[in-house]
């Protein structure tokens, strides 16, 4: 029976894994027991030089998860291959993981919106380049990554206002 594995790799190494262990699965010939080797990634969009760029992002660094038939050629096949440290689980039996996790993790359950990514830390000073606020600086005060949101301390009248803006709404200076 066909389930899915998650497997402990050496972070940094995941697409060579990949590429090891789908070279190993076709070299000796185990295509009917090992489906399908994913590394769980997710769309992000992050503000480059006033630009919105997408960009992909491991979810899971340091794994990999495997769609297989699990015995005991195929458990030595992955276990053996080159960057692979290990199943998740007890050392002998590895732990399927569930459909909801595997879902979640390779984005399935819905269209999921590209998250943003910030490019900007507290203290540092920007521009507003749209809105009722567009040509003044200020200093960040806050980060929202969730929101996609920055409080920007403006200087309005001589008095530092604080002011919420969206990413896309300020440059570095």
């Amino acid at each position: 029976m066909f389930r899915w594995y998650a497997v402990n790799t050496y972070s940094g190494h995941e697409n060579k894994v990949k590429h090891n262990l789908e070279h190993r699965v076709t070299s000796l010939g185990q295509e009917r027991h090992v489906r399908q080797v994913v590394i769980p990634m997710e769309q992000i969009s992050e503000m480059k030089d006033g630009q919105k760029i997408q960009v992909e992002r491991r979810t899971m660094p340091g794994y990999v998860l495997v769609n297989m038939n699990l015995n005991e050629d195929s458990w030595g096949l992955v276990k053996n291959t080159p960057g692979v440290t290990g199943f998740v689980g007890a050392s002998n039996r590895p732990v399927p993981l569930n459909q909801a996790e595997i879902d979640r993790l390779l984005h399935r359950e819905s269209a999921e919106r590209p998250r943003a990514r910030a490019q900007f830390t507290i203290g540092e000073s920007v521009k507003v380049v749209s809105g009722p606020l567009s040509d003044f600086s200020g200093e960040i005060s806050e980060v929202n990554e969730d929101a996609a949101r920055l409080k920007v301390l403006v200087s309005i009248f001589g008095r530092e206002t604080p002011v919420e803006v969206g990413f896309d709404q300020v440059k570095k200076v």
